[in-house]
């Protein structure tokens, strides 16, 4: 088992360090200077690694490579955690190296609630289902459970028992410790929509929820359609302050190599046509900026947060 994330990140230390030792399996450990491209596709193609665990930036960053050349002996089985995993990186990498990826999804207070395992079905986009002990719903403002398909807030029930894993409490934060608990739930603060089969999928932090005109739009889906365009290697989508609108979608672009000499307005004008098609008229963003990298965290996710402060002028 390689987990390719610093250890600060909490699925690396359990999902990729403590859980495997208690399996019996064998944990690789490699001192990455930094995620690059090269050294991850050569390890993965020297050593006897089954299992690799990484957050979505690495399956979108190793994507871009040409993989023809490289032959992994061993690998079985990929997982990405840490923030959703795009539909067409995906299908990318399935159809450049043969492998499905698997998505888990959890918190630091929960660990992993959610996950397609081994021999379940894979719904591109989806985060899969409820892990034991959990019993994870979708519930509104009240905590009410809501039905397939409507959208609301990723919930763990707390109550007539609190599960085991789940966090205790905020140290000497009672007041955050509070507004955790809805009724019987704990909320996560994520949002999200369950399928008629149990499926989950993440639409994103309520903070990073976009209400234009009152329409809600969530980032991922914006995201993602952006990165089915080929001129896309990585996106971030925020809202942008709007003086008719309240807010609008503002997309941070990272472009592929092929496509960054172009014209750039030109370029612009044909991702948001793309996005209209492939989501709503109502979601593509009407401001966009192309720049060569997005900030993350070490574990890989992309800090919307400081892209939407600086946009809105809190820095």
């Amino acid at each position: 088992m390689w987990c390719t994330a610093d250890t600060g990140w909490v699925l690396s230390c359990l999902g990729a360090l403590f859980d495997p030792w208690v399996l019996g399996s064998c944990v690789f450990v490699h001192n990455l200077p930094k995620i690059e491209s090269t050294t991850i596709l050569n390890t993965l193609s020297r050593f006897p690694i089954t299992a690799m665990l990484g957050a979505p930036t690495l399956f979108r960053m190793l994507v871009q490579n040409d993989l023809s050349s490289y032959k992994f002996m061993s690998l079985k089985q990929c997982i990405s955690a840490g923030e959703a995993l795009n539909p067409e990186v995906m299908e990318q990498w399935k159809s450049k190296t043969g492998l499905d990826i698997h998505e888990a999804y959890g918190q630091t207070e929960t660990g992993m609630i959610c996950g397609v395992r081994k021999g379940m079905k894979i719904k591109p986009g989806s985060m899969g289902k409820a892990c034991a002990p959990y019993d994870v719903q979708i519930v509104d403002e009240e905590a009410n459970i809501l039905p397939p398909g409507k959208e609301g807030e990723i919930a763990i029930k707390v109550q007539p028992e609190r599960p085991l894993g789940l966090f205790s409490r905020y140290i000497d934060n009672p007041d955050k410790t509070a507004a955790t608990i809805r009724g019987s739930f704990h909320i996560t603060g994520d949002r999200g929509v369950m399928d008629k089969e149990g499926y989950f999928w993440f639409v994103g932090r309520n903070d990073d929820i976009i209400n234009s005109s009152g329409y809600r739009i969530g980032p991922f889906e914006v995201e993602s359609a952006l990165l089915e365009h080929p001129a896309v290697a990585e996106a971030a989508a925020i809202s942008s302050p709007d003086p008719l609108r309240g807010e609008v979608v503002k997309a941070f672009v990272v472009l592929s190599p092929g496509f960054v000499s172009g014209d750039k307005d030109k370029l612009t004008l044909e991702l948001q046509e793309h996005v209209k098609k492939v989501t709503a008229p109502y979601k593509y963003p009407r401001k966009m900026e192309f720049v060569q990298q997005l900030p993350k965290t070490i574990s890989g996710k992309i800090k919307r947060i400081e892209l939407r402060n600086k946009e809105w002028g809190r820095v």
